[in-house]
């Protein structure tokens, strides 16, 4: 299908969200930016958006045939897909199955622990504040959203869960922990955003190696971030 691209809606730290001449749909164009640090490091990786626009595109897809709605509908060229334009919250969701980042820094647990069950954290997107973490107390008195919804994020990120980590082990992969953004259309809340390594932390099954964003907050060569975007590409898309 053909669709013509309007005006910018929105900037973001590694995408572009552009109007379409059909309304109740978006065009999300993922940028050759990487950063960290709540944006203040930024670096520039060629290609690095066609990578994760496709790897994101996969994704939404196993997503939807596990049982979780998303946003996708289909890719319009390398690094750019048409979604469904949905009202964001302003909230991460954050699904955890192994000790790591800054749950370690914050609770007494050791790197490396794994949760069973996994655990679910809720952060606001406040990057002035440090996107600071929210209970769901917190989530429904600012009216970010309802117990219900809340409950509803927590069922479909602990689904979006299963279905990863079971495509993701049988390409070698193991899902450290993984970050989902939700929007409401007409109401119904799903999965929006991206859903690639920016967002998740993916490692070798069988050599633990680093293959995400976690390379570059570690200081690692932007060949080296490429290279590890490059090989989970290869993983999830080529295979």
């Amino acid at each position: 299908m053909g669709y013509k691209i309007g005006d910018l809606i929105a900037s973001g730290k590694t995408k572009l969200v552009y109007a379409l001449d059909t309304p109740s749909l978006v065009l999300l164009r993922f940028k050759d930016d990487v950063t960290a640090l709540d944006g203040r490091r930024r670096d520039t990786i060629a290609g690095k958006g066609a990578l994760n626009a496709a790897i994101s595109a996969k994704l939404f897809q196993v997503l939807r045939e596990g049982g979780v709605e998303n946003h996708f509908v289909e890719m319009l060229d390398e690094s750019s897909m048409v979604v469904e334009r949905l009202s964001m919250l302003p909230l991460e969701v954050v699904c955890r199955n192994v000790a790591t980042g800054s749950i370690v820094k914050r609770l007494p647990i050791q790197e490396g622990v794994v949760f069973d069950p996994p655990i679910v954290e809720f952060f606001l997107k406040d990057d002035a504040r440090g996107d600071p973490m929210l209970s769901e107390a917190h989530i429904v008195a600012l009216k970010l959203a309802s117990r219900g919804e809340v409950d509803e994020m927590i069922t479909a990120t602990l689904k979006a869960n299963e279905v990863l980590k079971d495509f993701l082990s049988k390409r070698g992969l193991t899902l450290i922990d993984f970050k989902l953004e939700f929007g409401r259309k007409e109401g119904k809340l799903m999965v929006g955003d991206e859903l690639d390594p920016d967002c998740m932390r993916i490692r070798d099954s069988e050599t633990g190696r680093i293959l995400d964003k976690d390379l570059y907050r570690k200081g690692a060569s932007l060949e080296e971030v490429k290279s590890a975007y490059e090989e989970v590409y290869r993983r999830i898309v080529e295979r």
